[in-house]
C-alpha cells in the first residue's frame, strides 16, 4: 500500500476502560477517550462494536454504536460507553476519527477477546480510577 494512503500516525490518543463503583451494587465499566496532546481536536466520531465466538463457536456480532464528541481539549478525557461485563470475551472495537489542524486522523483501537480482567486493572490517575489503557 503507498505510504500516502495510509494517513497521519495518531498520537496522544488512548482508550480507558475503567471501573466506577457503585455503592451497594456491582462496579459499572465505561470505555474512555483519552487525549494527551497539547493541540485541539474537533469532530471525533468514535464507532464501537464487539465481535467474536460463544462458547458453542458461533459467531457474535454486537450492534455498532457511534457517539460524536464536537471537541477535546489538551488533556481532557470523555466518556464513551458503559462496556457489560459479559461483553469482555468478546473483541470490543473502537474506530476513532477526528480533527486537527484541518488533518483527519483516525485510528483502530482493539481490546482483545478475555483481556479485560479487572484483577489486572491498575491506576489510572486522570480519571481517578482502576482500568487498563490501550494506545
Amino acid at each position: 500500500m503507498r505510504e500516502e494512503l495510509l494517513g497521519p500516525k495518531v498520537e496522544g490518543i488512548s482508550l480507558a476502560l475503567v471501573e466506577l463503583p457503585i455503592e451497594g451494587g456491582e462496579p459499572e465499566y465505561v470505555v474512555y477517550m483519552l487525549s494527551n496532546r497539547e493541540d485541539i481536536i474537533e469532530g471525533i466520531i468514535v464507532a464501537s462494536t464487539g465481535y467474536g465466538l460463544d462458547p458453542s463457536g458461533q459467531e457474535i456480532k454486537t450492534s455498532t454504536l457511534r457517539k460524536g464528541i464536537e471537541v477535546m481539549l489538551p488533556n481532557e478525557a470523555a466518556r464513551i460507553e458503559p462496556l457489560m461485563p459479559d461483553l469482555f470475551g468478546l473483541n470490543n472495537e473502537f474506530w476513532v476519527s477526528f480533527w486537527a489542524d484541518d488533518v483527519m486522523y483516525d485510528k483502530r483501537f482493539v481490546f482483545e477477546a478475555n483481556t479485560i480482567d479487572p484483577k489486572k486493572f491498575v491506576a489510572i490517575p486522570q480519571l481517578k480510577a482502576k482500568g487498563i489503557i490501550i494506545d
